[in-house]
């Protein structure tokens, strides 16, 4: 019989792993109460020297939003979403780790927005910086490291499939697999 630390580790698990990129959304806008609790949480995320360098831009602006989703062919959920979170790094405030800091912040919003039943897909920014800058006005001194199309969801995306340990964990060395078969 599981304990229920035991079941609570488990559901905490599962929680992590049921987590998908939602690309298709209602058009229900999302309370804002909910997505100023996500962001409560994405605040929380590690970053070097508690820098906390992270800023969120929420963009409900059909016309903004619709010049996002223009950016590149992998924006297109922009359009069906209600809402996209800009995420944007100060780099004076972290110069050297600002781009994990605010990869840190990402993912805890991506986690608090699935835990509030919300889905929401990761866009990347960076083949696109100044083009963010300018749409949304953007300082010198900061870099759009992320968008998130956030919504309800539309569909309910299948699990990927995902590598095995022994092809990605190592022991002591690269190559040295924690199953004892070299891989390289």
């Amino acid at each position: 019989m599981a304990c229920k630390g035991e079941i609570m580790e488990n559901v905490l698990l599962e929680f992590l792993k049921s987590r998908r990129s939602v690309r298709k959304f209602k058009q229900t806008q999302p309370p804002r109460e909910i997505i100023l609790k996500a962001l409560d949480v994405a605040r929380y995320a590690p970053s070097a020297k508690n820098s906390q360098p992270w800023r969120f831009i929420l963009v409900d602006d059909p016309d903004l939003k619709s010049k996002l989703a223009n950016i590149h062919v992998w924006a297109r959920p922009l359009h069906s979403a209600p809402l996209a979170i800009v995420v944007v790094c100060q780099i004076d405030e972290s110069p050297t780790s600002y781009m994990l800091d605010c990869a840190n912040a990402t993912l805890y919003l991506l986690l608090a927005l699935h835990a509030l039943g919300l889905g929401a897909v990761w866009i990347q920014a960076l083949r696109n910086i100044e083009e963010i800058k300018q749409i949304l006005s953007i300082p010198n001194n900061a870099i759009p490291v992320a968008i998130i199309a956030v919504g309800y969801p539309d569909e309910v995306p299948q699990p990927r499939p995902r590598r095995s340990l022994n092809e990605i964990v190592y022991v002591n060395r690269y190559g040295n697999s924690v199953l004892g078969n070299k891989t390289n």
